[in-house]
This record gives structure tokens, C-alpha cells and sequence, in this order.
């Protein structure tokens, strides 16, 4: 666990790395595509889920 704080570190501290705001930028633009697509998404997962059970009942 050492090891990966300590290059989350070195990670966070090099200058050619992504800087926080675009991380945080990134967050905010995945968070909104959930936010409009939330129907969507839960079809869709309700919809794979349901053919996954359907066809693990098969075998």
C-alpha cells in the first residue's frame, strides 16, 4: 500500500504530468453524461443483467 501512495505521489508531483484541473475537468464531463444518460444506462444495465440471468438459467 506504501508503494502506491508513494507513486501516487511521485505522480502527482512531476510537472509533465495531467495537472488536477483537467482531472477534474474530466470528472465533471463523465458525471454529466450520467446525469443526462441515467435512463439510458439503467435500461441498458437492466436490460444485459436480465439476458444474463435468462441464459445462465439455460445451462
Amino acid at each position: 500500500m506504501r508503494k502506491f501512495w508513494k507513486a501516487a505521489k511521485d505522480f502527482a508531483g512531476e510537472e509533465d504530468g495531467v495537472g488536477v484541473v483537467e482531472i477534474i475537468l474530466i470528472l465533471v464531463v463523465l458525471i454529466g453524461l450520467v446525469i443526462i444518460f441515467k435512463k439510458q444506462l439503467t435500461s441498458l444495465v437492466k436490460s444485459i443483467l436480465s439476458k444474463i440471468t435468462s441464459q445462465s438459467n439455460s445451462i
